[in-house]
């Protein structure tokens, strides 16, 4: 698939009214931009029951950080994916249809500062990549944990601290993990496939190949 030239927004675009809080985890948006297939998408357009909504001010600051000649998704319109599915991040409200969350309501911060209408669509966290590569959206708000293999495809704007931990009983015998040598030999229930996973695996190998038991 040969792409388009790419005209995607700067790194500040985005920064002028996406960064809340500075963190490692952040707003995804694609390097490239190529005519959506938008045959598949669901989207929710968040004016329906829920009627607590963020709402943010037009900055026509960040309106002039828009790339000359750069064509959103929708001419007018803000589309970000997210995956509803864990509270305070996005999931679905009270009503089952409007997508609510901290990602939700930054999403239409950066929209109003932008004077773009929103529009989010819900996806599967897996089908995010695929999905802003091939111009479905602008931009993901996704809980997207910011890594080096994610920055070769795509550009970030941090909004949060992504911070990573073990949880242990405070009444049981375990009172701190701090190296990897503090998880060998012991049971570790993870996510599959996520961050935490391939630290974990990570921890695993250097302890087997100091001697240690295994995770």
């Amino acid at each position: 698939m040969s792409p388009a030239a790419p005209r995607r927004p700067s790194r500040s675009t985005l920064l002028v009214v996406g960064v809340l809080v500075i963190g490692i985890a952040g707003i995804v948006y694609s390097r490239v931009r190529q005519a959506p297939d938008t045959s598949t998408v669901a989207a929710t357009s968040l004016a329906g029951a829920n009627t607590a909504i963020l709402k943010g001010t037009l900055d026509p600051k960040a309106q002039a950080l828009i790339p000359a000649g750069y064509s959103f998704v929708t001419p007018g319109t803000f589309t970000v994916a997210t995956h509803p599915g864990q509270l305070p991040l996005a999931d679905y409200g009270a009503d089952s249809k409007d997508v609510i969350g901290i990602e939700p309501d930054i999403a239409r911060l950066i929209a109003d500062g932008l004077g773009l209408k929103l529009v989010i669509v819900p996806v599967a966290w897996a089908d995010w990549p695929l999905g802003l590569e091939s111009g479905k959206y602008d931009a993901v708000l996704s809980n997207v944990t910011v890594t080096e293999e994610r920055k070769k495809k795509f550009d970030f704007s941090s909004y949060r601290y992504d911070l990573l931990g073990i949880y242990t009983r405070t009444d049981g015998p375990i009172q701190k993990i701090e190296t990897p040598a503090d998880v060998a030999g012991l049971k570790v229930v993870v996510g599959a496939s996520t961050n935490q996973d391939q630290i974990l695996r990570q921890w695993d190998q250097q302890n087997i190949a100091a001697g240690l038991k295994p995770v």
